[in-house]
């Protein structure tokens, strides 16, 4: 460590004809030198007045996607090397990442009729949300999960988890991941299986974790392995619309909104990623809020307009639409719609970072985004 005298006889001494500016000057170029940066000149930047995010509300429409997609199938295999045949949503205001937002991974997997994607972990949670297809299975630590439109399958972190498909027809599904937050801290691990683990069984009638843990208020006293993520694999459909016509019949509410939970522990599914579907009614309009955290909307039914900012997003079935954090957010159902919504609210309230604000007006309509 120097000491301050050598530290003085280091610097050396202001003569009397040198101003303040030319001292300052020297001091950034010796600053530099050393990989010192002067909070002074930037802390605007570093701590702004609220939240000024990177990434900007983006739609990416399904009749642009599916026919690119479709074509991927066609001349991208699958196998060892590129694992999958994911269409990464790649927000235009992250400089080139294949990220939706800052934390959140969206994208579009693409699964051929009788085709196979190879087992593999990573650190990165994940979670399947099927859009379109029949008659395919993704196995998750040796247990096949069955997967038809609506439902929500989880492969959490660093489980084993492989794609298969019976079926006689493509099958479409999101993917979300946190996969950019994973990176950010340097956590990430991805371990590719042997082919001795390769599943080859087919898909049972239900999986075993849905036998367990997929009744309402019921629970076996067979304990989870884990108390890391939830035990049960795959939230079907036919529940989730059944709860969802039900909750809104009983609230008279034309915007319900279920989350996906640990049946056992009660947290959100996926500890890092908030999952849930929202069902709004043909010609309601919610009040205008925002929120501190960043999400993915994917529209699994009906059609409206999602207003971001005072920008109007027009959607449809397949339409997926990424959201910063601390934008201001209305949506406008023009028939009933259905949501799926995955967020970093998890990880934003773990951390105490948590704020939402509901806006006194609806926000005005300043344009329409046309992509």
């Amino acid at each position: 460590m120097t000491s301050p005298d050598a530290a003085e006889r280091a610097w050396p001494a202001a003569g009397p004809e040198q101003d303040l500016e030319t001292r300052r000057a020297q001091l950034y170029a010796a600053m530099d030198k050393v990989n010192i940066q002067a909070l002074w000149t930037q802390v605007t930047d570093l701590m702004p007045g609220q939240p000024a995010p990177r990434a900007v509300p983006w739609l990416w429409r399904w009749d642009a996607l599916l026919p690119l997609a479709a074509e991927a199938g066609e001349t991208v295999p699958v196998g060892r090397g590129g694992e999958r045949r994911v269409l990464a949503l790649a927000n235009p205001g992250l400089g080139g990442l294949p990220f939706a937002t800052p934390t959140l991974w969206g994208a579009m997997q693409y699964l051929n009729a009788r085709e196979s994607a190879p087992a593999h972990r990573h650190t990165a949670s994940a979670i399947r949300f099927v859009l379109q297809g029949r008659g395919v299975w993704t196995t998750v630590n040796g247990e096949p999960c069955p997967m038809s439109p609506g439902d929500l399958v989880l492969t959490p972190s660093m489980t084993w988890h492989e794609h298969h498909s019976g079926a006689d027809e493509p099958m479409v599904w999101f993917d979300g991941l946190d996969l950019p937050l994973v990176n950010g801290l340097d956590a990430g691990f991805f371990e590719p299986a042997g082919a001795e683990y390769l599943d080859t069984t087919g898909p049972p009638v239900e999986p075993r974790s849905a036998a367990l843990y997929a009744h309402p208020g019921l629970l076996p006293s067979v304990r989870p392995d884990t108390d890391r993520h939830s035990p049960l694999m795959v939230y079907r459909w036919e529940h989730t619309a059944r709860a969802l016509a039900e909750v809104s019949a009983a609230t008279g509410s034309g915007d319900t909104e279920l989350r996906f939970v640990d049946p056992v522990h009660g947290g959100d599914a996926v500890p890092t990623m908030r999952c849930a579907m929202r069902r709004l009614a043909a010609g309601l309009r919610t009040p205008s809020t925002r929120a501190v955290g960043s999400s993915i909307i994917v529209v699994f039914s009906g059609r409206g307009r999602t207003i971001v900012d005072g920008m109007a997003f027009s959607w449809g079935p397949g339409d997926t639409l990424a959201v910063p954090s601390w934008c201001a957010v209305d949506h406008e159902a023009a028939e009933t719609a259905e949501l799926f919504v995955v967020s970093d609210a998890p990880v934003i309230e773990a951390l105490r970072l948590d704020r939402t604000e509901v806006l006194g007006d609806r926000q005005p309509v300043t344009g329409t985004w046309d992509g």
